[in-house]
C-alpha cells in the first residue's frame, strides 16, 4: 500500500527542484539588475548635479542680461528727457512737469515702469501706483525690513546701482522680489530708475529645470525598459533550457497524483474492511445474543437478561466506533455548530483528557467560513494540541484566531519544553508537515516557532474572499 507521507515528501521534493531552478535564475538575474540600477543612480545623480550647475550658470547669465536690460532701459529714458535736462534751469515748474509726464508714459510690458523720486524720498512719478504720488516713502520698509527708499536714493547718489527688495507686481498685487536700477538725474537731482521682477527669472528658470528633470527621466525609462528588455531575454534563455527539466517534473508530479488516487482508493477499502471486520460483526453478535435472549426469556430469565446486557455493551461498543469514523471523516459538530462550537469542544474534551489548561480567545467573523478553510482550521488546531499533548509537556495552551484585513489567522502557543527547529525529528517533523501542506494547499502561510523550554507556537494565515 502507498504510503501517503513518502508521496508527501516526493511532491515537496519536486517543488523544492523547481524552487532551486527559479533560484538559479534569480541569481543570474540579480548581478545584472544590482548592477544596471547601481550605474542609472550613479548617472542619474551626476546628471541631476550637472543639470543643476548649468542651471545656476543660465540663472546667473540670465540675471546679468536683466541687469544690462535695465541699464540700457534707463539709458532710454535718460535719453527721451534729455533735451528737456539740458535746458533746464532751476524752479522751472513746466520742464519739471513735462519731464514726469514723458517718464510717466515710458511703460514696457505688464510690469515694467519708471519711478522717481527727490532727495527728501517724495515720490514724483509712479504710473502703476499713482496713489503713491506726492508721499514721503524715505521711511518706507520692506517684509523684510529694508529701507528700500534711502536704499536707492544712496545708490543713484553714489554714481548709479542695483538695489533688490521686495515690492507690489501690479500684473499680481503680491509682493515680490524685485530688482532696480537708479541714476539721479542732472540737474534735477532727482533718483530715477525701474526694475524687473525676479519671480519671472525664476519663472524661466523652473521651466528650464523642468525640462531637464524630462529629460533625464526619460532617460531612465528608456534605460529601464533595456533593462527590462535583457531580463525577458534571459528569463526566456532559461526557460528554454529548463523545458525538458520541466517536462520531467510534470511527469513526476503526474506519478504522485496517480499515487494518491490509489491512496484514496485504499483509504475507502480499509474504510470498508473496519464496517465488515469491526462494525458489521459487532452487528452480528448483537444479534446473536439479542436471539439467544429471546429464546431464553422463558426457560432461564437470569441468562436471558444477561445476553441483553451483553447485547447493549457490544452495540455501544459499535456506536462508539461508528462515530469515530465518522469524527475522522469529518466532525459533526462543524456542520451543525459550527467551527466555534467545535474548536470549543475539542478543547474541552483535550483540557479532560490531559490536564493542561486552556486560554482560548475566539474572533470570528458573523458569517461562516468557507468549508475548506474551516476543517483546514479544525485540521490544524487538531493536529498542534495532538503534539501539545504528545511532546510538548505543557500545562497551559493559548488558541487564538481572529480575522483582520480580510485574512482570518489561527495562532495556537504552549508553554512547554519546545524543540529545536533545526534537529531531526520525524515523529514532530511529519505532523508540521502536515499542518504545512494543508495551509499552503489553500494558498495561505504558515509558521512554526520553538525554542528549548520556551515553548512552541503555530500560526496560519488564510486570505478571505470579500463579502458581498
Amino acid at each position: 500500500m502507498f504510503n501517503a507521507d513518502a508521496g508527501l515528501a516526493e511532491f515537496v521534493t519536486v517543488k523544492l527542484a523547481m524552487s532551486l531552478k527559479s533560484k538559479i535564475l534569480l541569481l543570474a538575474l540579480l548581478p545584472l539588475i544590482l548592477m544596471t540600477a547601481a550605474i542609472m543612480l550613479i548617472s542619474q545623480r551626476q546628471a541631476h548635479d550637472l543639470s543643476e550647475q548649468e542651471i545656476h550658470t543660465f540663472e546667473g547669465n540670465l540675471l546679468e542680461a536683466k541687469r544690462s536690460e535695465l541699464q540700457n532701459y534707463v539709458s532710454l529714458a535718460m535719453t527721451s528727457i534729455a533735451h528737456i535736462v539740458r535746458t533746464y534751469q532751476p524752479g522751472d515748474k513746466a520742464a519739471e512737469e513735462e519731464i514726469k509726464r514723458i517718464l510717466h508714459g515710458l511703460t514696457y510690458g505688464d510690469d515694467g515702469y519708471f519711478f522717481a523720486y527727490d532727495q527728501s524720498g517724495v515720490n514724483l512719478v509712479h504710473p502703476k501706483q499713482p496713489e503713491l504720488v506726492g508721499k514721503n516713502l524715505l521711511d518706507l520698509q520692506d517684509k523684510h525690513g529694508q529701507f528700500v527708499i534711502r536704499e536707492l536714493l544712496r545708490e543713484a547718489r553714489e554714481g548709479g546701482g542695483y538695489v533688490r527688495y521686495h515690492w507690489r507686481k501690479p500684473s499680481k498685487g503680491d509682493l515680490e522680489d524685485k530688482l532696480s536700477y537708479v541714476v539721479t538725474i542732472p540737474k534735477l537731482n532727482w533718483m530715477m530708475g525701474t526694475g524687473i521682477y525676479v519671480d519671472d527669472i525664476a519663472s524661466e528658470v523652473a521651466k528650464i529645470r523642468s525640462q531637464v528633470i524630462h529629460n533625464i527621466r526619460n532617460t531612465f525609462f528608456t534605460v529601464l525598459m533595456i533593462l527590462g528588455g535583457t531580463a525577458i531575454i534571459i528569463i526566456l534563455i532559461g526557460v528554454a533550457i529548463n523545458v525538458h527539466a520541466t517536462q520531467l517534473a510534470d511527469k513526476r508530479l503526474r506519478a504522485i497524483v496517480h499515487k494518491y488516487v490509489q491512496f484514496q482508493v485504499n483509504q475507502r477499502r480499509n474504510f470498508a474492511r473496519e464496517l465488515h471486520d469491526g462494525i458489521n460483526q459487532l452487528m452480528v453478535s448483537v444479534k446473536f445474543r439479542i436471539e439467544l435472549a429471546r429464546d431464553r426469556m422463558l426457560s432461564d430469565p437470569n441468562n436471558a437478561a444477561e445476553n441483553l446486557d451483553k447485547a447493549e455493551d457490544v452495540l455501544n461498543q459499535a456506536i462508539q466506533e461508528v462515530r469515530q469514523i465518522s469524527h475522522d471523516l469529518r466532525p459533526s459538530l462543524l456542520d451543525d455548530l459550527g467551527l466555534k462550537a467545535a474548536l470549543v469542544s475539542m478543547l474541552d474534551d483535550f483540557a479532560e483528557r490531559t490536564g493542561i489548561r486552556n486560554n482560548i480567545r475566539l474572533q470570528l467573523p458573523e458569517h461562516r467560513l468557507p468549508d475548506d478553510i474551516e476543517i483546514t482550521l479544525y485540521r490544524i488546531v487538531q493536529e498542534a494540541i495532538t503534539n501539545v499533548e504528545r511532546h510538548a509537556d505543557a500545562n497551559e495552551l493559548v488558541l487564538r484566531i481572529w480575522t483582520a484585513d480580510d485574512q482570518i489567522r489561527v495562532d495556537v502557543k504552549d508553554n512547554g519544553r519546545g524543540f529545536n527547529l533545526n534537529a531531526d525529528d520525524p515523529c514532530e517533523g511529519i505532523g508540521l508537515m502536515n499542518m504545512r501542506e494543508r495551509a499552503e494547499l489553500l494558498g495561505g502561510s504558515f509558521e512554526i516557532r520553538s525554542r528549548p523550554t520556551m515553548g512552541t507556537r503555530v500560526r496560519a494565515t488564510f486570505t478571505l474572499e470579500p463579502v458581498n
